[in-house]
């Protein structure tokens, strides 16, 4: 595990499974960020959202970016492991019991039916829609009693960022195991809908240009976003070289 840009990574993909192997085995309860640029920004400039990113096992690299800045200020080699990777990884392998929270019932419908393509036990797991509501209104009590009850190993979430990753730090308190991991549009994008926001194709990520097929397929939603990463960044990297220089 390692800190950079205030957020404390696990890169090494054999660690991040077998840290979840771990916190499940012992019954402990937890939760992991899937952090993209649009976290990186919010973590620079809200304290207590950095807080919430950093109160979990750990973060997963979710931005190709991260590693090339990792690159440039420190030398070191990392790769970046998205939500949508781990989330079908896990789901392939077939070891554990899992629920799905969040998203439209639409949605969690399809995915069900589409991922028991991977993984045929999903047929006898739970997809539940969260009420639209602010992150403070859900009954946390209520939808742990609902995990304890399906006995799930793993709670998927998606409800965008930053209200997921709140979400996932007020109901961990409430659990008694299980790790809840927030994945974003992963449920889009493994529903088989084509009316829902895809993933971009591979030779996209493979030049980092997935925020540009973002931009163009979610325009509204990305365009600011987008502008806010890109206007805050030069103070991210000139920040992590100044704590470079501190730790000298």
């Amino acid at each position: 595990m390692e800190k950079f840009f205030d957020i404390k990574y696990e890169f090494d993909v054999p660690t991040i499974h077998q840290a979840i192997e771990g916190e499940i085995a012992q019954g402990r309860p937890n939760y992991i960020c899937v952090a993209d640029g649009n976290i990186l920004t919010m973590v620079y400039h809200n304290q207590e959202y950095r807080k919430v990113i950093n109160g979990g096992l750990f973060s997963i690299c979710d931005s190709s970016w991260v590693p090339q800045f990792v690159k440039w200020i420190y030398g070191h080699k990392r790769t970046h492991y998205c939500g949508s990777d781990i989330f079908i990884d896990i789901v392939r392998s077939r070891k554990y019991r899992m629920i799905f929270l969040g998203t439209k019932q639409k949605v969690l419908d399809a995915l069900q039916q589409n991922l028991q393509k991977y993984n045929p036990d999903v047929s006898g797991m739970t997809f539940k829609e969260l009420p639209f509501c602010n992150v403070e209104e859900f009954n946390y009590k209520e939808i742990a009693t609902i995990v304890e009850e399906d006995k799930a190993d793993i709670v998927w979430v998606a409800l965008g960022t930053p209200k997921q990753e709140v979400f996932m730090s007020r109901l961990k308190p409430h659990l008694k195991n299980g790790v809840i991991i927030a994945v974003g549009a992963a449920f889009n994008f493994y529903s088989g809908l084509r009316n829902v926001p895809q993933r971009c194709p591979l030779w996209m990520r493979k030049l980092r240009m997935e925020f540009v097929h973002r931009i163009i397929t979610e325009p509204k939603k990305q365009i600011k976003r987008s502008f806010r990463i890109v206007a805050t960044l030069p103070m991210i990297l000139k920040k992590e070289r100044m704590q470079k220089m501190q730790n000298r």
